[in-house]
């Protein structure tokens, strides 16, 4: 009896035990070392194996071969005998099966990576645009040149496989052989600059294709009256153009409304991207490194189109790109004296020129005092030398141009300061104001 009731209070305890809850406890899993990349030593999703018979995740890997120029194993340091790596659907499976194994810890199932594009795809591709654009087949030509943009923003190397089978070639003649004129053909031409915009940059061949006339007259029609989307990208890819290639500025500048086409993606801005690349982009047709008859044709142009007053007003509040690119832009267009004597009317120059200083960048710092160096000899050439000095004094110009001798900088933007304060210092005695604030988070070396 006495058994029968030890028995049984066991029992009751072993169930108080078994219906107890545990306190949560905090279980930390490791990833095993053969799922782990060994460049990254993060969690692969890619996995591919080098002919030197290590694993690594693809992207990684790649970037390390076509990113890095490197024609090694990352591990073992020997020499590849092919740079193609091989995906190992083994060691991925097994990363599949432990990620479900172990997603209660928050690890999800990576996903079956897409097989890369291939040459052969691409050339299918290629000569399926080919065919269609023979036979006016604008539809399918518009489609394929959407799927061919897909593949490119997949990865790298798909972009590498696409560019290296010809299709900037084939983009540019597709550009040429479809007119704007026809309404029909201006999707596919537009679909075609966004295409040409994400496979940047462009190898000579494509540059010099897209130097055409027929090219860069359908860039600057669309440039005019295209879509938002279609404007923005006909200026990336005039922007690399003019950056990469400025033997043909003439060329381009004949084409009519291609410089208003310009000035108006600054007057009515889209996005910041289209205003750095049309800055840019001006910025190569005001400051040419070669040689060019018509630039100041070009200036005077653009300042007629009021570039001047709306590059002033950007600088009160823009990024540091947009600033760096509009003071560049505004610097060339006072290479005139009829640049300068825009800026000069302008009550919002010189503030805004002493506001940049030693607030932005460097390259900032050596534009704006370009600038004011070359209003200072305006000024003294039209006998109003005293007005800039007295204007630049009262926005604390000295001050922040003596600091700029001691901080650094280029060897002319120091000889320009130096003529600065040379000339502003016989007017110090008639004004005295300094804005404290631009020197509150100024680093100071000495």
């Amino acid at each position: 009896m006495i058994s029968a009731y030890r028995n049984r209070r066991a029992e009751r305890h072993a169930n108080k035990i078994k219906n107890k809850k545990l306190p949560d406890v905090e279980v930390e899993v490791t990833v095993p070392e053969l799922f782990r990349c060994p460049i990254s030593l993060e969690l692969m999703k890619d996995p591919v194996t080098l002919s030197t018979g290590i694993t690594y995740d693809r992207e990684n890997v790649e970037r390390w071969i076509y990113e890095d120029g490197k024609n090694t194993c990352p591990v073992t340091g020997v020499v590849l005998t092919s740079l193609e790596p091989v995906p190992n659907h083994t060691i991925r499976k097994m990363i599949q099966d432990w990620c479900v194994e172990n997603k209660s810890y928050g690890f999800d199932r990576i996903p079956t990576p897409r097989a890369p594009v291939s040459s052969g795809q691409v050339v299918r591709i290629l000569s399926t645009i080919v065919a269609m654009r023979g036979n006016g087949n604008v539809d399918g030509v518009k489609e394929l040149v959407v799927k061919i943009k897909d593949l490119v923003k997949e990865s790298e190397r798909s972009k590498r496989c696409i560019v290296s089978n010809g299709t900037p070639r084939v983009l540019r003649e597709t550009l040429e052989a479809f007119s704007y004129e026809n309404q029909e053909n201006v999707l596919v031409l537009e679909e075609i600059l966004s295409c040409l915009t994400v496979i940047l940059p462009f190898d000579q061949e494509t540059k010099s294709g897209l130097w055409s006339n027929q090219s860069l007259r359908t860039i600057v029609k669309i440039l005019t009256v295209g879509s938002l989307s279609g404007r923005r990208n006909a200026v990336l890819v005039l922007k690399e153009l003019l950056s990469t290639d400025q033997t043909k500025l003439e060329e381009f500048t004949k084409i009519e409304g291609s410089m208003e086409a310009l000035a108006k993606l600054i007057m009515e801005p889209i996005d910041p991207t289209t205003t750095n690349a049309s800055l840019l982009a001006i910025y190569h047709l005001v400051t040419p490194s070669i040689s060019f008859n018509q630039k100041e044709t070009l200036i005077t142009r653009f300042l007629e189109m009021g570039l001047t007053e709306r590059l002033v007003e950007m600088l009160v509040d823009c990024t540091r790109g947009v600033c760096e690119k509009a003071l560049g832009v505004l610097e060339g267009l006072c290479s005139i004296d009829e640049g300068l004597k825009k800026a000069y009317a302008n009550a919002l120059t010189i503030p805004a020129l002493v506001k940049k200083l030693l607030r932005v960048s460097d390259i900032t710092t050596e534009f704006s005092v370009s600038i004011l160096w070359k209003l200072s000899k305006y000024a003294k050439s039209i006998g109003e030398e005293e007005g800039v000095a007295i204007e630049a004094l009262q926005v604390g110009a000295f001050q922040k141009i003596l600091l700029l001798l001691q901080v650094g900088s280029s060897s002319k933007t120091k000889e320009r300061a130096c003529d600065l304060l040379k000339e502003w210092n016989l007017h110090r005695g008639k004004v005295e104001c300094i804005e404290s604030m631009d020197f509150k988070n100024l680093n100071r070396p000495f």
